[in-house]
C-alpha cells in the first residue's frame, strides 16, 4: 500500500544533542515540544546526516557537542552537509546537581539537545582550517620546548640524587656542547652511566626536534599573509617574533572581540570570584582562557616594564598597592589592550604615547 501523505517537516527544528567519543556517539534527538529518540551510532556524520534527512525530511536541523578530542572536524562536516552545527565549552552547558550525581552519556547528550532547543547554549569560535594548522606548528614548537625543559630537569634530578654538584663557570652554562660533554665524562659505575646516556640522549633528540620546529615557525611568520601584522605587534616592547606569530594565530580576526573586556574573557584576564551577602572575594585569575597565550603576554610584560616608560610608571604605581606578580597581570591586560589597538587601527605602536 502506498502512503498517501509524505512527511513534510517544513518549518519545524530538530535539535540534536551529540556526547561524542572516538568508538561511538550517543543521540538525542528533539524537537521545539519534546524528546523524540536516544540512540547510539558509529561516529559517522553521513550516517546521522541521512537518518535526519529520511525521518525529519524538510525540517530545520540543529547540531551540538561538546569542545574535546575531535576537534572542529565533524563540525565542517556538518556544515558541509547543510545542517547547522555548533561546538560549545563544557563548562557553560547548564548542568543540574542530579545530572553530576548521575552522569552518563545519555543524561549528555539529552541535556545538550534540550538547553540548544531553548536557545541557551553558545558556540565557540571555529577557526578557518589554515589558521587551525598554523596553530599546530605553534603548538608543536611550544609542547617541543616543554618537552626540553622535562630532559633539562631530570637531569639536574639525575646529578643531585648522584650527589653531583654542576660547576659553576661559563662554560658549563646554558647546556652547551661543552656541558653535554662534560657530564659524558663523569667517573660513575657502569649501572649510572647508562641511565645517565639514556637522559642525555632523550635530551638532545629533543633538542634537535626544538631546532627543526624553531626553524619550521620561523619560516612560517615570513609568510605574506602574516608579515604585515606581525610587524605591527612587534613595534610593541617585549613582544618577538614567535610570540607575534601566537597572537595572530590563536585570536585570529581581532575585530570578532568588539570589546577589550571580551578579549580579556578569552585570553583568561578576568577574576575569580566568589561572592556571597556583602562579602565579595577574588581568588585570583580565572581558570578559563587561553592558556599558552596568557602566560606569553605576562612573560613580554615583563621585559615591557622595562622597556616602555608608560609601563614603568604604571608598573611601579601597582607596585604601591599590590604584589609584583599582581601588578604585572595589570600590566599584561594593559599590553592586551595595545595589541587589539595596533591591529584594529593598523598603526604602529609608539612607546609612551599610546594610552
Amino acid at each position: 500500500m502506498k502512503q498517501g501523505k509524505q512527511l513534510d517537516f517544513s518549518g519545524q527544528n530538530i535539535f540534536v544533542g551529540m556526547d561524542v567519543h572516538k568508538n561511538s556517539w550517543k543521540i538525542c534527538i528533539r524537537n521545539e515540544g519534546m524528546e523524540l529518540k536516544t540512540f547510539s551510532q558509529q561516529p559517522s556524520v553521513k550516517t546521522l546526516s541521512n537518518h535526519l534527512k529520511e525521518n525529519y525530511p524538510s525540517a530545520t536541523y540543529k547540531v551540538v557537542y561538546e569542545a574535546g578530542f575531535c576537534g572542529f572536524g565533524y563540525q565542517r562536516e556538518f556544515t558541509a552537509a547543510g545542517i547547522d552545527c555548533i561546538i560549545v565549552h563544557p563548562a557553560d552547558v547548564p548542568t543540574s546537581d542530579k545530572d553530576k550525581q548521575r552522569k552518563s552519556d545519555t543524561v549528555d547528550c539529552r541535556k545538550l539537545s534540550k538547553t540548544l532547543s531553548t536557545g541557551d547554549l553558545t558556540g565557540i569560535f571555529v577557526p578557518g582550517v589554515e589558521q587551525q594548522d598554523d596553530r599546530g606548528v605553534i603548538r608543536v614548537y611550544q609542547q617541543m620546548i616543554k618537552d626540553q625543559t622535562r630532559f633539562k630537569n631530570r637531569i639536574k634530578s639525575w646529578l643531585a640524587f648522584q650527589g653531583i654538584i654542576i660547576p659553576d663557570d661559563d662554560v658549563r652554562k646554558h647546556w652547551s656542547n661543552n656541558f653535554i660533554e662534560w657530564l659524558k665524562a663523569l667517573s660513575l659505575t657502569p649501572s649510572a652511566k647508562i641511565s645517565l646516556d639514556i637522559l642525555i640522549q632523550g635530551y638532545l633528540q629533543v633538542r634537535t626536534m626544538v631546532l627543526t620546529a624553531t626553524k619550521q615557525v620561523r619560516v612560517l611568520s615570513r609568510q605574506p599573509h602574516y608579515q604585515k601584522e606581525i610587524k605591527l605587534i612587534r613595534t610593541l616592547p617585549g613582544i618577538g617574533e614567535i610570540t607575534a606569530l601566537l597572537i595572530i594565530t590563536e585570536i585570529g580576526d581581532i575585530t570578532r572581540f568588539k570589546t577589550l573586556d571580551k578579549l580579556c574573557d578569552y585570553t583568561g584576564f578576568v577574576p575569580k570570584i566568589h561572592g556571597s551577602g556583602d562579602k565579595e572575594t577574588v581568588l585570583g585569575l580565572t581558570h578559563r582562557g587561553h592558556h599558552q597565550l596568557r602566560e606569553k603576554l605576562i612573560e613580554a610584560s615583563w621585559v615591557a616594564v622595562r622597556l616602555d616608560p608608560a609601563l614603568t610608571m604604571a608598573y611601579n604605581d601597582y607596585c604601591k598597592r599590590m604584589k609584583k606578580n599582581r601588578a604585572i597581570i595589570k600590566i599584561a591586560k594593559k599590553l592586551l589592550n595595545r595589541v587589539r589597538y595596533v591591529l584594529i587601527n593598523k598603526k604602529e605602536y609608539v612607546t609612551a604615547v599610546l594610552q
